[in-house]
């Protein structure tokens, strides 16, 4: 018998593990793989060909270490004995503990007894005992299963919830954890039973299968139940079918395809049903974005449905109105080019099918050139537009722009900037409605538009301490020629007009190019701003228009339309990150009587958050604000304590004194569980879309799933 006393890593004694291995080499049957050994204590009995090691045993084989008090190596057998304070670290990161192990030479084959397990994601499996076969399936009897972690005060406790079983297997090549005779316990009471169910383990990020069912009720639909199932084609491809049941107007058949390509990718969202009164009824939500090569791209968006209220009825996501789009697009140095098609629907009462455009092609070309020898810099715009109506105005439109820009710093620091731009186009409409008592123009129209501006600016900045303060007074002038909207052009682009601070110093406030500024225009302001070495700041800018004469450029109460515009304003605060408010204005030009007002407020902690949006738009004919509109918008999320978290919302119109919306949400999250419930009326009619309340209750089991149901 030979006995030896080790304190650290000995080369004598992973020499005689070696030597042990040696001789079971066979037995074995694959490549010999280094043994390292550590203990206090080692002896080797080489007639019994027994390996005996005592004392913070430590033995690493490949990506496996095991930890133990003691272990008795049998070579002839090729059985390892571990004892006392067994750890077993597996290569996948889950960690192994008992007090009584038996197991192969290789650590893959053999059998635990009151097994506890770590997985890889922090759940924890334990049970009576375990078969261990190839170090990838554990067979384990009167197991329990939870990610929960146990009560720091009271160990004793059953974890929020659990599942135990008669039988759990861990299976690491189809990386399944699967139960029989399974109860799910929550608090310690069981509340369901199985006799057989499985889940992916935490290795497994997505996987072919059935997803939570929902069931929920809604006072149009009646009962409705989904029953998604997810098919994972590849990595890089998935398909998830989402039918839904409901009582009142049948099935309807829903799903999602979704492909990451290599210079790609495609989303398709789709559903169809045929409700009660036998009408088909669905919609379509796709798009794409493919590049061609380093300049080049193409894409497209594809949004349809069948009737304006499907999507809202049925819960899928919408908008007033539906954009269709195909387009190509280029970025080379100082060139940008863009190919577009338009397609819209409109899903509000008012709007006309037949008046909705079909736009093929839109096209658009920027350059920028090199500076020349002043300092200046050319640039050239053109555009191309066929828009075609299956009733109403058709609009064919060329446009090309040269302008030209020189940039000034003067000797005192004061900023200028000289423009000078020429601009031509051709335009050819047919059925275009000039309104009044004149007839319909059909035929060619073209203008030539000249203009020139003088920018200017002249910061003053003075550091403070820990925040540098900026005044700065700006200034424009441009200059351009009357008569530029001629009612023999149609306006298409221009409808949406908004005169406030980010136009303020724009030569040509209109957003498209069917309209146009004409005559000498003054613009003046004033910006001013303290920003924080911290990141916090203050700013405020006002101004105003001042334009020789008026004229029917601007519509009634857009705040352009006589000699003096109105005065608009901004004021931003943002000292820190609980409080961001903006505040911006139009203030009318004779008694500064607000016509429109924009407020959005976010202030607190995380642990109470409130979040503020007041709007008022003075009416403002041909425009979407064609009556006022005074709105007020509010909601608050506040952590209760470490795991609880509540939340509340609401929507009130000012202008007819009555509430549209109202939310309330509790939520509880802990690392197993989410519990989340979700109370909301609204107050909204749209033909067959009535006011509806929404109960919204849900219980994610993390690793396992969720269960939840919905009332709408």
């Amino acid at each position: 018998m030979l006995r030896l006393t080790l304190k650290i890593v000995s080369a004598i004694a992973a020499a005689v593990w070696l030597y042990g291995q040696a001789a079971v080499a066979a037995d074995l049957q694959e490549e010999d793989i280094p043994v390292l050994l550590r203990a206090d204590e080692l002896s080797h009995d080489r007639e019994l060909g027994i390996v005996n090691a005592r004392g913070n045993v430590e033995v690493s084989r490949s990506d496996r270490v095991l930890l133990a008090d003691s272990i008795t190596y049998n070579q002839k057998d090729d059985v390892l004995t571990a004892k006392g304070n067994v750890s077993l670290l597996e290569p996948s990161g889950e960690v192994i503990f008992s007090e009584y192990v038996e197991l192969t030479g290789d650590f893959k084959d053999g059998l635990v007894r009151d097994i506890r397990m770590i997985l890889s994601d922090g759940a924890r499996l334990a049970a009576n005992g375990a078969r261990r076969t190839g170090g990838v399936v554990h067979e384990m009897t009167k197991a329990v299963y939870s990610p929960c972690n146990l009560c720091p005060d009271n160990p004793t406790e059953p974890p929020l919830w659990q599942i135990k079983a008669v039988k759990v297997t861990h299976d690491k090549r189809t990386r399944n954890i699967s139960y029989e005779d399974a109860w799910l316990e929550v608090m310690g009471l069981p509340v369901a039973y199985t006799p057989y169910m499985s889940h992916p383990d935490p290795t497994v990020k997505r996987r072919t299968g059935l997803l939570v069912p929902s069931i929920g009720t809604s006072s149009d639909l009646g009962v409705i139940v989904k029953v998604p199932y997810f098919i994972n084609i590849n990595p890089w491809q998935d398909v998830t079918f989402n039918p839904m049941y409901t009582s009142e107007e049948g099935p309807v058949l829903a799903g999602e395809y979704r492909h990451r390509l290599a210079k790609g990718e495609v989303e398709v969202a789709a559903s169809i049903t045929s409700d009660s009164d036998d009408d088909i009824r669905g919609h379509v939500d796709a798009s794409g974005l493919f590049d061609i090569n380093n300049t080049w791209r193409w894409g497209f968006d594809a949004n349809r449905t069948t009737d304006d209220t499907y999507l809202r009825r049925y819960g899928f996501p919408s908008n007033n109105t539906l954009t269709s789009r195909l387009y190509a697009e280029g970025f080379r140095k100082r060139n940008y080019f863009s190919a577009d098609a338009y397609a819209f629907q409109g899903l509000q009462e008012a709007d006309d099918p037949g008046q909705a455009p079909f736009v093929l092609p839109m096209v658009n070309y920027h350059h920028v050139g090199e500076p020349d020898k002043l300092g200046g810099r050319k640039r050239l715009d053109a555009n191309v537009l066929a828009l075609t109506r299956n009733d109403g105005t058709d609009t064919r439109r060329v446009s090309l722009k040269a302008r030209w820009d020189l940039p000034y710093v003067g000797p005192m620091g004061d900023i200028y900037l000289l423009s000078a731009s020429v601009r031509g186009d051709a335009y050819h409409v047919t059925d275009l409605d000039r309104g009044g008592n004149k007839s319909e123009f059909d035929g060619f129209s073209e203008r030539v538009l000249y203009e020139a501006g003088l920018h200017w600016r002249y910061p003053f900045v003075r550091s403070q301490g820990s925040a540098v303060q900026v005044i700065e007074p700006m200034a424009s002038a441009i200059i351009s020629p009357y008569g530029g909207n001629p009612d023999t052009i149609p306006n298409e682009d221009s409808q949406e007009f908004e005169f406030d601070d980010t136009n303020l110093f724009s030569a040509n406030r209109f957003p498209g190019l069917d309209r146009v500024e004409g005559g000498p225009r003054f613009n003046y302001g004033l910006r001013w701003g303290v920003f924080g070495l911290g990141g916090g700041h203050t700013s405020f800018v006002i101004g105003q228009s001042v334009r020789v004469r008026d004229d029917d450029t601007f519509a009634e109460n857009s705040g352009l339309e006589g000699h003096f515009s109105d005065v608009v304003a901004r004021v931003k605060v943002s000292p820190g990150e609980h409080l961001d408010l903006t505040y911006r204005t139009r203030l009318d030009k004779e008694d500064f009587a607000p016509r429109r007002n924009e407020v959005s407020l976010a202030a607190g902690p995380s642990a109470l958050r409130l979040s503020t949006d007041y709007v008022f738009f003075d009416r403002q004919p041909g425009s979407e604000f064609s009556t006022s509109r005074e709105e007020l918008r509010s909601s608050v999320a506040a952590k209760l304590s470490r795991n609880w978290r509540s939340g509340g919302n609401f929507v009130y119109d000012v202008e007819e004194s009555d509430i549209r919306s109202y939310g309330l949400n509790f939520t509880y999250e802990d690392e197993c569980l989410v519990f989340n419930t979700t109370w909301g009326r609204t107050f909204y009619r749209d033909r067959d879309i009535e006011p509806t309340d929404t109960v919204f209750f849900r219980v994610n089991f993390k690793t396992l799933g969720e269960v939840s149901t919905q009332a709408l």
